[in-house]
């Protein structure tokens, strides 16, 4: 069952901002792993030569942790006024 908002989304919503963020940290997180499970599943069967894919895998681990990073530490979830 997709997720429900009570109300109508808005992004000046503090609450649903930060819900927002998470579920986009989520796909991010989905096609992280899609990705790097086949590339490195057809690294293995074929015996492969790739010397790019691992660090590929590292940058790309370590951007998930600054988006990790980013809404779990530095985002600033609370009401702006506007004035």
């Amino acid at each position: 069952m997709p997720p429900r908002w009570p109300r109508q989304p808005d992004r000046n919503d503090p609450a649903f901002r930060r819900l927002d963020d998470r579920m986009n940290f989520a796909v991010h997180v989905a096609v992280f792993l899609a990705s790097n499970s086949g590339l490195w599943f057809f690294h293995n069967l074929n015996q492969a030569t790739w010397p790019w894919l691992l660090p590929l895998s590292g940058i790309w681990f370590g951007l998930l942790l600054l988006h990790l990073l980013y809404i779990a530490v530095l985002a600033d979830y609370s009401v702006k006024s506007n004035g």
